[in-house]
């Protein structure tokens, strides 16, 4: 356990910035899967409309430190890609 008064603070930032970055990552993950099942229905305006929703999500999960870069931009490049096979 923490010995210090600092090292304490450190514990509950560390706690709470925990809790937010799992919330922020299963949100994401939720989009995600809304975008891939609206494609596995063959519902293109559904599929572009949570495409709409979930990159710009990705994009500030990526820049809030949440997930990489290159993370975000595979995931993005990914859906972009699937949505657009619906043709």
């Amino acid at each position: 356990m923490a010995n210090h008064k600092s090292a304490v603070k450190r514990n509950k930032q560390n706690k709470v910035r925990q809790t937010r970055n799992i919330h922020v990552r299963t949100t994401m993950r939720n989009m995600v899967k809304n975008v891939r099942l609206a494609v596995a229905e063959g519902n293109k305006e559904a599929a572009i409309a949570a495409l709409t929703i979930a990159v710009p999500f990705i994009d500030k999960v990526s820049t809030k430190g949440v997930i990489h870069k290159a993370t975000a931009s595979r995931k993005i490049g990914r859906l972009t890609k699937l949505v657009n096979t619906l043709g």
